[in-house]
């Protein structure tokens, strides 16, 4: 079984290249682009983590993981912020709001590998080599 991954980020091309490194790397990748379509797939999917961008026009990331932490059905979620801001208060405020880890762009792609490795150790859920079929 491999582990589902969403990427919420406004910016396609950040969205895009996170995929393809998470693919890469054996993991399923969900997508949204704005706070409401990733809380709606949150809700359908249930991903493994979600990595989620901070500034986003109408609700921001901030909004979206306090909506996902009070909801019963997404409140177990891991969630890591992935984002421009490297400013000492957002790295507070991600802790505060319970995000398991903060993630700064830009990152290479073997940085988002072993962080989201990181995740899953902490969580106890570390990925298994998917099988490959023939």
């Amino acid at each position: 079984m491999s582990y589902k991954v969403m990427v919420v980020d406004d910016e396609l091309d950040i969205v895009e290249f996170v995929k393809l490194v998470l693919e890469e790397a054996d993991y399923r990748v969900i997508t949204a682009i704005t706070g409401e379509e990733a809380l709606r797939k949150a809700q359908i999917e249930k991903p493994n983590l979600i990595l989620l961008d901070i500034m986003m026009p109408e609700m921001d990331g901030w909004e979206v993981l306090k909506i996902l932490k009070i909801d019963e059905n997404t409140s177990q979620i891991p969630v890591a912020m992935l984002t421009a801001r490297t400013e000492a208060k957002d790295r507070l405020m991600a802790l505060q709001e319970e995000a398991i880890d903060y993630i700064c762009k830009p990152f290479s792609p073997k940085e988002l590998i072993e962080r989201v490795e990181t995740i899953f150790a902490q969580v106890g859920k570390r990925p298994s080599k998917p099988r490959t079929s023939s």
